[in-house]
């Protein structure tokens, strides 16, 4: 029958009598310490795996303790804390101890188009007006577009010499419109005021 008595562990970390030892364990692959158990050894068992016999370091808010190297370390705790890349200001959760990552920040880009300049973020204007460009040169390409797919049939109908007197006002109004569409400068966003477009009925 095992004893109630608190045992000791050899040097080869055996128990040297049957009875009761408090162990620690920790996560196999972080070291993060998971909570104490109380074991029943028998003399000459050791204790179960990623456990020790050594107490846990305590320490103060925003500390944990890990295992490594068959020691207890206090180390930083920033698990659930947000961080920024500094290579591509692409955001990452924390979810292991330790101190934050390397080439990381806690300062968040302002922009899509902002590059890590050493010590805040600096925006690339020259990308982000390039980028607004393209992005009103497709306004303008889609528009136009539009334009041809409503008044495709009025124009065939003109040609033919059956349009009606309200479509053919309606095809100038919109020919009206896709001349102030051609004639937008998409350099001069974002200061660009796109025309009035026609009404449908």
């Amino acid at each position: 029958m095992v004893s109630e008595k608190n045992v000791t562990l050899d040097k080869e970390g055996l128990a040297t009598s049957s009875g009761y030892l408090t162990v620690h364990n920790f996560d196999p692959e972080t070291g993060l310490y998971t909570g104490s158990s109380q074991e029943i050894l028998a003399k000459g068992v050791g204790i179960p795996a990623h456990s020790t016999a050594e107490a846990p370091l305590t320490g103060g808010a925003g500390k944990v303790s890990v295992f490594r190297g068959g020691v207890w370390q206090q180390v930083a705790d920033h698990r659930g804390e947000t961080v920024y890349s500094t290579a591509t200001g692409e955001a990452i959760t924390i979810t292991l101890p330790g101190d934050y990552p390397a080439g990381t920040t806690l300062l968040k880009p302002a922009t899509a188009f902002d590059k890590w300049g050493g010590n805040e973020w600096v925006t690339d204007t020259a990308a982000a007006h390039q980028a607004a460009i393209s992005a009103a040169d497709t306004e303008k390409a889609a528009r136009i577009s539009e334009v041809g797919i409503i008044t495709q049939s009025w124009q065939t109908q003109l040609m033919l010499g059956i349009i009606t007197d309200a479509d053919r006002a309606s095809l100038t109004e919109w020919m009206k419109y896709l001349q102030a569409v051609q004639a937008v400068d998409v350099s001069a966003t974002p200061e660009i005021i796109w025309p009035t477009r026609p009404e449908t009925e």
